[in-house]
């Protein structure tokens, strides 16, 4: 049984397979791991590569499970639309409602990186500014219409491969020269300078590397507007993730070939892990390479934003025309296609959580702290929507019991080992908006009951 989309929607079919992956790859940015290499490196305790290859398995069952329901639920905001479905009003609004930690907040941060590199490029113009360029022109861009921001988005996307290519190419060519500084098989096995193999340091690090995968569920949310069936929709995100993992597995791998130092002396000065990629780069090839790469991240961050914007619009835009939030923000603009208010809403509070934590010295960390746990949340009622489904409710026939459950279940137990890895600031904040959640959903049931028992009156 697959449920319809009433014809009154009015979103715009006019994206294809690439545009589909264009979305799902700029949200997740193809160099996301440059960011976090050092940090991955010391936990890890130089198996770097190895952590990105499982956690890409790891996020495999996320993947899976949106692909499964995608096909029978092909709706905008899609886990809240799954979770609806599947599980009821209830759970439904709750996915939702998590899910906007991660889709409005996630764009606040990559605002917030772009701005951050732009201001180092540029030190005359104040990071707050450039913070807040970004979000103007990617705004505008979103406005214009999904077409429109997807082609924008395929050029900066292309751009961003360009620029991994030069380092790989690069990269192979110094190594096949000079050779590598540590073992060819480290990456994959630990460099030994922190003893010898550790599963538990491994796995300890991949509950960290499995947020640079954060966003290509966003792919989901555009199911109303591709053309030719949900079943391309599930094809991108399978894609998207095995693409992104193969690109994350091999820059990680080289970048630890070529790192100068080892794990344990990252580990011992904290200091050097954010940098320890470009490190690596200005070591071992040239400083010119590492500004480069610093460039393509500051403009590839402004357009993982659009992406992300594009995704809460669609977000808020499902939930209010199922009544979930105030019917204004359902309306689609005849012109472009797209809903414009709720895209305007959520640019708005981007715009001012991207503008605020650009002002403080803490703010990166108070926002990454909140975004991820909204995410895994949501990720988890994805799962249970998938075990409803099929294997509770039946609704497509008998389940397939490893597809239907086993996998289900499995997805979920990564999201909450992952909930359990964070920040004690993290868990909190997580608890008090779905406490926040709880509240609206129990006013709104109380409303709907007042009206019923009106009207039977």
């Amino acid at each position: 049984m697959t449920v319809t989309v009433r014809a009154t929607a009015g979103l715009r079919r006019s994206l294809g397979f690439r545009d589909l992956v264009v979305y799902g790859l700029l949200f997740i940015a193809p160099m996301a791991p440059v960011g976090v290499f050092g940090t991955l490196d010391a936990k890890s305790h130089g198996a770097v590569a190895l952590v990105y290859l499982v956690a890409t398995v790891a996020m495999a069952f996320t993947a899976f499970s949106y692909a499964q329901m995608v096909r029978v639920v092909p709706q905008a905001g899609s886990v809240f639309a799954y979770a609806r479905k599947a599980l009821g009003e209830g759970p439904g609004f709750i996915a939702g409602w998590m899910a906007m930690l991660d889709y409005v907040l996630i764009p606040a941060v990559a605002y917030l990186f772009s701005g951050i590199a732009m201001h180092a490029l540029v030190p005359a113009v104040s990071q707050w500014v450039w913070t807040a360029l970004a979000v103007v022109v990617t705004t505008g861009l979103n406005m214009w219409g999904v077409r429109a921001a997807a082609r924008v988005g395929f050029a900066v996307l292309a751009m961003e491969i360009v620029v991994l290519g030069v380092f790989v190419v690069a990269a192979v060519v110094v190594l096949t020269q000079d050779g590598a500084r540590r073992g060819w098989l480290s990456p994959l096995t630990g460099d030994g300078s922190m003893g010898g193999f550790s599963l538990a340091a491994v796995l300890g690090a991949v509950s960290v590397a499995v947020l640079s995968y954060l966003g290509f569920d966003a792919i989901a949310s555009f199911a109303e507007e591709v053309t030719g069936g949900s079943a391309k929709v599930a094809r991108a995100v399978l894609f998207c993730l095995g693409l992104a993992g193969a690109l994350f597995v091999t820059q990680t791998y080289l970048a630890a070939l070529l790192q100068p130092v080892s794990a344990a002396e990252l580990a011992a000065d904290p200091g050097k892990q954010g940098t320890a990629f470009y490190d690596a780069l200005d070591a071992s090839i040239a400083t010119w390479l590492g500004d480069l790469v610093a460039v393509s991240k500051a403009v590839g961050a402004a357009f993982a934003a659009l992406a992300g914007q594009a995704a809460a619009g669609r977000l808020l835009f499902a939930m209010a025309r199922e009544g979930r939030l105030p019917r204004v923000l359902a309306k689609v603009d005849a012109a472009s296609g797209v809903p414009r208010i709720a895209l305007g809403v959520a640019a708005v509070v981007t715009l001012v959580a991207a503008v605020w934590a650009s002002r403080r010295d803490d703010g990166l960390d108070h926002l990454v702290s909140v975004v991820d746990i909204g995410a895994l949340t949501a990720f988890v009622l994805l799962h249970a929507s998938v075990v409803g489904w099929f294997a509770v409710r039946r609704m497509e026939g008998p389940p397939v019991w490893w597809r239907h459950v086993l996998l289900p279940v499995l997805g979920a137990a990564v999201a909450v080992a992952v909930i359990a890895e964070a920040s004690g600031a993290a868990q909190v904040v997580g608890a008090l908006w779905l406490a926040v959640g709880l509240v609206v959903v129990a006013v709104q049931r109380g409303r709907r009951t007042g009206m019923g028992v009106s009207g039977g009156g």
